[in-house]
């Protein structure tokens, strides 16, 4: 990306920063005709057992889910932020990339703060990472080098960016929830611009093994965040009998269903810098059920 290009993304950023406390319509308190999550996302739509529940159970269900939902961005964003973190402590701190990158983690940790009072507002209690959650951001952030760090951070912000577009542009969703995926699409968009200049310089002279690697990472990366939308304890908390019954069949809905709805987009970018081979297809498929 040339410096003027870069320049010009620094003087959006100060010059018409969005604020969640002023974006956010925050006062305005749902009604019982919300929703939290759009149906097509949730993980008992589309079974049998969804049709018994009732229209405050369903709409629990999608808010213990978006819950999650939000809890996995923070999560991502925070783990972005430790790939800028490590990539400006490279660069000459008066560039414009280094500037641009301290603008950008402002954001993100803006966007962590917004994400943790979306929770907040929605009386929700995250159920938090499991032990192989840990390990794998562990593993992430303290052994991986930078680019591949920011190959799982993209991955985490595509399946961030596909659950704001399918959120925002629903008129039945909570106007809260919508206001904070519109001002998270907003300012990504702009990260998007500077994002893709990083890809061009990781991918353009990555060979085989790289490519293949840096595919397996936000390969595991898809899979360990979307392990954290759909919890047993969810059931239990909607008071559906059988819980452990219930979560069998509704990871099984959920993972279909994240296959048809939500990989398009994160399939395409892998392919645009050729990460799908004999080597990767196969582990696409297997953990994914992407069409590859």
């Amino acid at each position: 990306m040339q410096a003027e290009e870069i320049e010009r993304l620094i003087k959006i950023s100060k010059e018409r920063p969005l604020m969640p406390e002023t974006y956010v319509p925050w006062a305005e308190l749902a009604t019982p005709e919300d929703l939290y999550l759009p149906e097509v996302l949730t993980s008992l739509q589309g079974l049998p057992i969804y049709d018994t529940l009732t229209p405050l159970q369903k709409a629990d269900l999608g808010r213990h889910e978006v819950v999650q939902v939000l809890y996995s961005y923070g999560w991502g964003e925070a783990l972005f932020c430790v790939f800028m973190a490590k990539f400006a402590l490279e660069l000459p701190p008066e560039s414009p990339e280094h500037r641009f990158l301290i603008r950008e983690i402002i954001e993100e940790y803006r966007h962590q703060e917004m994400f943790a009072q979306a929770i907040a507002q929605l009386n929700g209690k995250p159920l938090t990472q499991t032990t192989a959650h840990r390990l794998s951001g562990k593993i992430s952030t303290n052994l991986l080098p930078a680019d591949y760090l920011f190959m799982g951070s993209v991955a985490v912000e595509l399946i961030t960016d596909k659950y704001g577009n399918y959120a925002r542009r629903a008129p039945e969703i909570y106007v809260v929830l919508r206001k904070v995926f519109e001002l998270h699409n907003i300012e990504e968009g702009r990260h998007i611009h500077f994002t893709k200049g990083l890809l061009e310089r990781y991918t353009a002279k990555a060979g085989f093994i790289k490519k293949s690697a840096y595919s397996f990472v936000i390969l595991i990366n898809i899979h360990f965040v979307r392990t954290m939308y759909v919890r047993k304890e969810i059931y239990e908390r909607l008071g559906i009998t059988n819980a452990d019954a219930v979560f069998k069949e509704a990871k099984q809905n959920f993972h279909k269903k994240f296959s048809q709805n939500c990989l398009g987009d994160i399939i395409k970018f892998v392919d645009s810098w050729g990460g799908f081979n004999f080597a990767t297809r196969w582990a696409w498929r297997l953990l994914l059920g992407a069409k590859v």
